[in-house]
């Protein structure tokens, strides 16, 4: 089996290389990657990339055709990959989350590329009053990064190929990496906690975010490089989670605290009802990967995120302007005239 990674230098792309090699030790790995974040190493003892077999350096959005020759699949995790970025890159957001990602599985299908993996999101419900959301339900995209996911993710359905083509709606992303980011839920209360003694939740801690380890979405992405078209459909958008994984911001806030001593919880009870609050069903996933489910607990997600911190000795209480926050990384390469407002490495 060989397969093509691309974005595997961000923060789920070194637990997925790792992931792949460990189960699949005779195949061969590829890396593509811009580099923006290649240097936001944390506590890594060897460079991430020692997994692969060759690491192609490039932007997603000029990847060549013929790149894509030979291989049985290609995992699409090149992303502006969450809501602060797409909203201060929103046309960059359009750019690499949807067009690149349909280019690059044209050209995958045209070079007999067998199965097509893309990271989706559960962010494309938005706006979700009512029960756990289902494949089938409404979508309702409230940010330039969910509106390119499900942008992506329909004309990936309408494509005319043979290829197998996975949707992976990934609910919130969390746990420790070599190339960690605390600019997500969970991340950031376990760094409030070791850095300040203190998690302030800013909404009333009701809104529901479902959580999945990165280590769980590496279990998914390798069950989908394989994936038949007899299981699922030929195109297929699924839920990746587990329904034990939706919970409250405020149970999440408690949960750290409970790992932190002394940690204190501060919740915002006057605040104004944050919109952004979904469940989400993931029966269809639990139905068509049954052994490819999450496995890896709250407690154990916040375990191993202390852990790595600890290793990496974080006491940074100002870590919200540090390079563990990716929007911080970015508009740093602009500052220094490393990076356009395109986000395109500029010539030294």
């Amino acid at each position: 089996m060989k397969v093509l990674i691309t974005g595997n230098m961000g923060y789920v792309g070194p637990v997925v290389t790792r992931t792949l090699r460990a189960r699949h030790p005779e195949a061969t790995l590829h890396g593509f990657d811009n580099a923006y974040f290649a240097h936001c190493l944390t506590g890594a003892a060897t460079l991430p990339e020692h997994s692969l077999d060759r690491q192609f350096f490039g932007d997603v959005r000029e990847l060549s055709p013929a790149a894509l020759e030979g291989y049985d699949a290609v995992v699409q995790l090149a992303a502006v990959s969450n809501d602060p970025m797409g909203n201060s890159f929103e046309n960059v957001t359009l750019d690499i989350n949807h067009h690149a990602s349909v280019s690059i599985a044209r050209a995958a299908a045209a070079a007999g590329v067998r199965n097509y993996v893309f990271a989706s999101s559960c962010s494309v419900y938005g706006v979700a009053d009512g029960g756990p959301r289902r494949e089938t339900d409404p979508l309702n995209p409230i940010t330039a990064y969910a509106r390119s996911k499900i942008g992506a993710e329909r004309e990936l359905a309408a494509l005319d190929t043979t290829m197998t083509i996975s949707c992976l709606r990934f609910a919130t992303a969390c746990g420790m990496s070599d190339r960690l980011r605390l600019d997500l839920v969970l991340n950031d209360f376990v760094a409030c906690a070791l850095a300040r003694g203190e998690i302030t939740v800013l909404s009333d801690g009701t809104p529901w975010r479902p959580l999945i380890d990165v280590a769980d979405m590496a279990r998914a992405i390798d069950w989908a490089i394989q994936r038949p078209a007899s299981n699922g459909g030929q195109f297929l958008a699924v839920n990746v989670g587990a329904d034990h994984g939706n919970y409250q911001v405020r149970e999440l806030a408690h949960a750290v605290a409970e790992a932190v001593s002394g940690t204190q919880v501060s919740i915002n009870v006057d605040a104004p009802v944050d919109s952004r609050s979904y469940r989400v069903d993931f029966g269809l996933y639990r139905s068509l990967a049954p052994d490819n489910q999450p496995v890896v607990t709250l407690a154990q997600s916040i375990q191993n995120l202390l852990a790595g911190l600890r290793r990496m000795e974080f006491r940074d209480a100002a870590f919200r302007d540090s390079p563990l926050i990716r929007l911080k990384v970015l508009q740093g390469h602009i500052d220094a005239r490393r990076l356009d407002a395109r986000l395109q490495w500029l010539a030294a």
